[in-house]
């Protein structure tokens, strides 16, 4: 008879604390990874300790990653500084394999449509990836939109435009290509995809981009191809949203380190920007001057800067306004404002290739 130890849990008590199956416990057992903590010699029957919950459970978190028993064993005895460094190793190779199959679909897709590859233009890789990272800011991974998380590429015989939205910010960013197509091109393509192949078109002096039905080509020189999803899906009609944009009311330019320094200390809370004649300042919350912590929250700032228009104050969600002033390009940086409830345009006050739109806060929206 097993120990009356009321400790002890039958299998099918131990395997509905753990979630794994009385025979996937059985298997664990054979396999030396987890044997149970008695075995009653007349029946068979296993027990086990409420001690072994943690590691049960752990075990089933591991097999879960698709990680070899091999490898969960050498986890499961491991320290904690090692079994993260293992568990990082097998993500990484989990990755990597994941990324060489999504390669050769794409190139097997490819060669599946006996259509030739449509050439699109050449770009500098290093300018080329800058930009796809900077204009995917303005992305986000949305369930049963996919194409909030996707870059639009399109390309004329002059320039080649990405764009990304989230519907409350857009960034855009125009190229001018080493070599241009005859004909122009344009196409939404995944976003996760083309920030997976940064790296190597940053690595690249030139990149190759190429179309066929269903992908994107970057070709390198000395890296191989690269093969990004197309999306079939309908993007946001971008284009007749910015030709309908009424001309700026208020403008200000101010030191893009500095005003990043005060968002920075305001991350917490919606960030109001007050642009006069005398420059632009960012008031204080208006709630009680201690932050969750019970540190005192930041005092009203005014930056120097060069402002035109009319005075306005407008406020902001700090992730939205944040990452528009993190990508712009240059020292300083040129705000276009409309007037409370409508886009602001953030860009360089000197290099207008990025442009990011932010949606501002409604002015009735509560706090």
């Amino acid at each position: 008879m097993p120990n009356t130890n009321a400790e002890l849990m039958p299998i099918g008590v131990f395997a509905r604390c753990t979630g794994l199956t009385a025979s996937a416990l059985r298997f664990y057992a054979d396999s030396g990874l987890l044997p149970p903590a008695e075995v009653d010699p007349g029946s068979g029957y296993r027990y086990y300790g409420a001690d072994q919950v943690e590691r049960a459970t752990a075990l089933r978190g591991l097999r879960e990653l698709a990680m070899p028993l091999t490898a969960v064993e050498a986890v499961l005895g491991a320290g904690a500084g090692d079994a993260a460094r293992l568990i990082d190793e097998h993500v990484a190779k989990v990755l990597g394999d994941a990324e060489a199959v999504r390669e050769k679909a794409a190139s097997v897709k490819s060669s599946l449509t006996h259509e030739p590859s449509v050439p699109v233009a050449v770009l500098r890789g290093p300018v080329l990836a800058d930009a796809i990272e900077q204009v995917l800011t303005a992305a986000v991974r949305e369930p049963g939109m996919p194409v909030l998380g996707a870059l639009r590429v399109e390309a004329t015989t002059e320039a080649v435009t990405l764009t990304a939205t989230d519907r409350y910010r857009l960034a855009t960013r125009t190229l001018v290509p080493v070599e241009a197509a005859a004909a122009s091109w344009a196409a939404t393509v995944d976003g996760d995809e083309l920030r997976a192949a940064a790296g190597e078109i940053r690595r690249s002096a030139a990149v190759r981009i190429e179309a066929t039905p269903h992908a994107c080509l970057l070709r390198t020189a000395d890296r191989g191809d690269l093969h990004c999803r197309l999306l079939a899906d309908e993007y946001p009609d971008h284009r007749s949203m910015l030709a309908a944009l009424p001309g700026p009311t208020t403008r200000a330019a101010v030191s893009k380190d500095l005003l990043l320094r005060v968002l920075e200390d305001r991350l917490g809370e919606r960030i109001t920007l007050r642009i006069t004649r005398d420059g632009l300042t960012v008031p204080a919350a208006e709630v009680d001057r201690t932050g969750a912590t019970g540190a005192p929250l930041p005092a009203a700032t005014t930056l120097t800067a060069t402002t035109t228009g009319r005075d306005l104050e407008i406020s902001f969600e700090p992730t939205t306004l944040y990452p528009a002033v993190s990508t712009a390009v240059g020292p300083d940086v040129l705000l276009d404002l409309r007037g409370p409830g409508r886009p602001v345009t953030i860009r360089s006050a000197d290099r207008g290739d990025l442009t990011t739109l932010v949606m501002p806060v409604a002015p009735d929206h509560p706090a």
